[in-house]
């Protein structure tokens, strides 16, 4: 969403009536059909249109490969392209898996486990804030609905640039999280961690050394957000890792949270100590189900003088 747009997210406007507008409409129509697919049909179609996304968007195909190549060294060429096609994979389920948490949630009842939820509660008990500190998954706001089971999570969220396509998520999303804070927004991050809300957080992208410093990624230099630390540092909020997945046999998924004890002296001096942690901490998440990350961002496109490129 652009920063010129002057609507109140998630509000109607008339204007979305116009014919610009229909071609959205139409394929919003589409996906709630497809919603209500059984999961076999929509597991079906998820393969098909990974195979698709592989054969036809090669810039991102290539930058999966990539990544994988640098952060899974141990793995031989074999391996890691067969990891980065089960990344697109990933992807396409994960897509089902969101609309079916945003129009279908009754699927995934007795398919959810979760593990260490005191951590959030006895944070908030004591009066704290709980900033998440989780990944950009492929499962998307899949993981949130399954969240807003045990918990009432918010989420930090990036406007979409269509404003029709904006309020569709937004409205949907509204469905899973109490709060959606733009991620410009760091007043509302505050207040609501101060109000002792437990608001996801994704610190794993790299927007440059303006807003970040670099730290080891999976032993690879990387530019790291440091933004959470004001953040913990005004709200006095506590940080706590938290990480959802799906397991088991993919015809009758599963799907796990789990939430990890509170990163102890985060916000420390020291944020190149403080963003290595954090990163560390997404590392191992992450090698838990490598192939259900956004592998196909480019996590390593920032390379400051003397550093090689990546990409």
């Amino acid at each position: 969403m652009s920063k010129q747009q002057d609507y109140i997210p998630g509000q109607f406007q008339w204007s979305f009536l116009l014919p610009k507008y229909w071609g959205v409409w139409i394929a919003i129509v589409f996906l709630m059909l497809l919603a209500i697919l059984p999961w076999a049909v929509q597991r079906r179609l998820a393969h098909a249109l990974a195979n698709l996304a592989w054969k036809h968007l090669k810039s991102r195909r290539k930058t999966t490969i990539r990544n994988l190549e640098v952060c899974f060294p141990e793995w031989s060429q074999a391996e890691v392209e067969q990891h980065a096609k089960q990344v697109f994979v990933d992807m396409m389920l994960g897509t089902f898996e969101t609309l079916n948490a945003w129009y279908k949630p009754q699927w995934f009842k007795d398919r959810v486990t979760i593990e260490g939820l005191e951590h959030i509660t006895h944070a908030q008990q004591q009066g704290q804030g709980v900033l998440l500190l989780g990944t950009h998954s492929t499962l998307l706001d899949a993981g949130g609905y399954i969240c807003a089971q045990y918990f009432e999570p918010d989420v930090v969220y990036r406007p979409q640039n269509n404003p029709l396509l904006d309020m569709l998520i937004y409205r949907c999303r509204a469905t899973i999280y109490k709060n959606q804070i733009d991620h410009d927004d760091m007043r509302g991050l505050i207040r609501h961690l101060k109000n002792g809300r437990a608001i996801w957080y994704s610190p794993d992208q790299d927007f440059g050394l303006k807003q970040g410093v670099m730290a080891p990624f999976f032993g690879t230099p990387a530019a790291t957000v440091t933004a959470h630390r004001r953040l913990l540092k005004i709200s006095k909020a506590a940080a706590i890792p938290l990480y959802f997945y799906r397991y088991g046999d993919e015809t009758d998924p599963r799907y796990h949270i789990l939430i990890e004890p509170p990163v102890d002296n985060l916000p420390s001096d020291d944020e190149v100590d403080d963003a290595t942690r954090v990163n560390k901490i997404i590392e191992n998440q992450l090698r838990i189900a490598p192939t259900q990350y956004m592998w196909f961002h480019r996590r390593f496109k920032t390379r400051p003088e003397g550093y090689d490129k990546i990409y």
